[in-house]
């Protein structure tokens, strides 16, 4: 079976800092893994490299048995990849059905404003407001929605639970949930480890631009040193 998602030897500077070093992770269509460790680890870089934002010194990106390495973000997204980044950035001046529909990309039988809508129902009684008059929780179901309008193959989300409330972290949990069940390959950088353990079928841990661990959630979790040492938990 050909990975959805393929990353092997990735290496990847800012400037002269070497962030990313020799990174490798894989992800079988229709499942679902989550990258955690802490601030500074090279999660966000790494989800950079691979939507296209970084170009990678080493290494090489495949989207379904294409390789992408090093090309632009656009033709990363046309290869069926969709990035809901951290800090959201949704088009503040434009209402909740602009935003969705400004991203959409018609795929027969995929993901349209109303399917999203009854994943997300939140998002129904805001239609017409504006995005920066909503809620830090709606303005992240708003960015996975208009993620979504892109009928991508690979979801990648970067810290979508990063300043909820515990309830809405919930919320998100569950509609992730349901669309790994789904069968959209999901990509969930996270530090919130209940999150990411609840989601992911299958755990990395990064720490210095490296890999250093991976398994599933179970696994992780019996692993204390990894979690004391990489997480500080």
């Amino acid at each position: 079976m050909t990975a959805m998602l393929e990353v092997r030897g990735l290496h990847a500077y800012y400037g002269e800092s070497h962030v990313l070093q020799g990174v490798d992770l894989t992800i079988e269509a229709g499942h679902a893994v989550s990258l955690v460790g802490r601030n500074g680890a090279g999660k966000t870089t790494t989800l950079s490299a691979i939507a296209g934002f970084l170009r990678p010194r080493r290494g090489v990106i495949r989207i379904g048995g294409v390789d992408v390495t090093g090309v632009a973000a656009h033709r990363v997204a046309h290869a069926g990849v969709a990035l809901v980044p951290q800090g959201r950035r949704i088009f503040s001046d434009l209402s909740v059905h602009e935003n969705l529909v400004v991203a959409a990309r018609s795929v027969d039988g995929g993901w349209t404003e109303e399917k999203v809508i009854g994943l997300l129902p939140a998002l129904g009684r805001r239609l017409a407001v504006s995005g920066d008059q909503l809620s830090g929780g709606e303005q992240q179901m708003l960015a996975i929605g208009r993620a979504l309008m892109r009928n991508p193959r690979l979801l990648l989300l970067d810290e979508p639970s990063e300043g909820l409330a515990p309830k809405l972290v919930e919320e998100v949990g569950v509609a992730l949930a349901h669309l790994r069940a789904g069968g959209l390959t999901i990509l969930l950088v996270e530090q919130n480890l209940a999150l990411a353990s609840a989601v992911g079928e299958r755990m990395y841990v990064m720490n210095k631009g490296a890999i250093v661990f991976s398994g599933a959630a179970a696994e992780l979790a019996a692993a204390r040193e990894i979690e004391t040492r990489y997480l500080g938990i």
